[in-house]
């Protein structure tokens, strides 16, 4: 049985309980049982951390650009330390298979070097005048930044967030989800150790999304969100930072088309399409969300599809042999299962699962299998909104022009993928879709040093890359009269 104990928040560069006493329990989404119990955040812990990282603020800003790069080479190399230790946690609290955890764990570590070779890149420029006027620009730093972050993936995301902002000078609150709590306190143990982070920089809190998060949003002495969640939340969370004229990055929902042409490798695009479904139970907003199979291989992509998809291992996520573990709650895994049950209802095929699996090993988790529905049109509600579970939604296509018009036909735009061996087809059909990113004979290719980010309702900004070292910065413009 693993256990936790002893778990505070880190604030100001000390562990503390939350003023109120209260803690609240996390569980291992496998068995059910208490991993451990962690401080329940109420508004004066928040206006500790505000004023935290405000206070630290000046001192982190005024370090040079290769003295911060510095700094988070050292975390980086931390997390490499702890790789075990943290994809353990992932699958503990989060149900990722530990044998996969690992990679989204040494993403965690790249999200680090990623920012710290991009960070000592901020440089300025001067722009041509003829009014004896020069005018320059400098890249700042916006200030103080509340990173609220989602339960799937959730030591690579909140490490992106944490990344991108305290690199160009920013100070930072990081708000986790309560599923995953005890991981942003591991990592806020890693970040306690390292020399040379001033105290206040980075500040981890533990408590609900709904009461913490909107105490975030509406602190004024708060100038940036940065979010990663559902749409809707997202929403909220605008609505809230509103008055303050908080700048918001937003990485938001998603119903991500995966387009496969006649022409494509099917046994290919099978792995890596049900590999992007199943192993993370689908609850990823990069997953593929609708499939777009041509009519000329809709059998032959579906049979494969399928023969797959049956020998995908669901069990305990600490097990090599599993391919995928428990949905991340009993409340997500309910929610799932009405998408799963509208489906049926609005009259689409169901081919394989559908039903949670209940007898043991099965009984303390939330497992429910790999799941496939066919016949599926644009009027049901599995087409059109996102399920975050391991369903996967398919409906065929007869030319070029109408897959565009289906895959254009909904309010996200986050990522899609296209499917063929003529290069040159699929990046005339990828500047059609509306959406952040494309991605041709693979799905949500996403790397640390790549930008990442959607449209329409699928968010606001860049996180990954040198952009998203960009979203965390203002520019101030330098002028000076050159006249004697």
């Amino acid at each position: 049985m693993h256990k936790y104990n002893d778990l505070k928040m880190w604030i100001d560069g000390q562990w503390v309980d939350a003023e109120s006493g209260q803690t609240f329990a996390t569980l291992n989404v496998t068995t059910g049982e208490e991993l451990g119990r962690v401080p329940l955040a109420g508004q004066e812990d928040v206006d500790k951390a505000v004023a935290a990282a405000r206070k630290a603020f000046p001192i982190w800003s005024e370090k040079t650009p290769a003295e911060r790069s510095a700094v988070l080479m050292k975390i980086a190399a931390a997390i490499r330390d702890s790789l075990d230790d943290l994809a353990q946690l992932d699958a503990l609290e989060h149900g990722l298979p530990f044998h996969i955890a690992k990679g989204p764990t040494m993403g965690a570590a790249g999200n680090f070097e990623m920012a710290a070779y991009y960070g000592r890149s901020l440089v300025g420029d001067v722009i041509p005048s003829n009014n004896n006027v020069m005018y320059c620009l400098e890249r700042v730093p916006i200030g103080v930044c509340a990173l609220i972050t989602p339960w799937n993936m959730p030591l690579f995301l909140m490490t992106q967030k944490v990344a991108l902002s305290i690199v160009s000078g920013n100070t930072c609150i990081l708000k986790a989800p309560s599923i995953n709590a005890i991981t942003s306190l591991k990592f806020a143990e890693i970040l306690s150790k390292i020399e040379g982070l001033p105290p206040g920089v980075v500040n981890v809190i533990t408590g609900p999304g709904g009461s913490v998060g909107d105490m975030l949003a509406t602190h004024p002495d708060v100038d940036c969100i940065g979010f990663t969640g559902s749409t809707e939340t997202g929403a909220t969370i605008m609505a809230a930072a509103a008055p303050t004229i908080k700048k918001v990055i937003m990485e938001l929902g998603g119903k991500n088309p995966a387009i496969i042409m006649p022409d494509a490798n099917l046994d290919h695009a099978v792995e890596i399409l049900a590999h992007h479904q199943f192993h993370n139970c689908g609850q990823a907003c990069g997953s593929p969300g609708r499939y777009y199979i041509h009519e000329s291989v809709y059998e032959t992509f579906l049979n494969k599809y399928l023969d797959h998809a049956k020998q995908i291992v669901v069990g305990d996520p600490l097990d090599p042999k599993t391919n995928m573990g428990p949905l991340v709650s009993k409340e997500h895994a309910d929610n799932v299962m009405r998408y799963i049950e509208s489906g049926i209802k609005e009259g689409a095929t169901l081919r394989l699962g559908g039903k949670k699996l209940t007898d043991p090993p099965f009984d303390k988790g939330n497992f429910i299998p790999p799941t496939v529905f066919t016949d599926v049109t644009p009027d049901m509600k599995i087409y059109r909104e996102e399920i975050f579970g391991p369903v996967a939604v398919m409906t065929t296509y007869s030319s070029e022009e109408e897959v565009i018009k289906l895959a254009n036909d909904n309010h996200y735009g986050l990522t899609a993928s296209i499917w063929t061996k003529n290069i040159a087809r699929a990046l005339k059909l990828g500047k059609k879709l509306t959406v952040g990113t494309f991605s041709v004979n693979g799905h949500n290719l996403i790397a640390p040093e790549a930008p990442w980010g959607g449209v329409k309702q699928s968010g606001i900004g860049k996180e990954g890359g040198f952009q998203g070292v960009l979203e965390y910065t203002e520019q101030k413009m330098i002028t000076i009269c050159l006249r004697e």
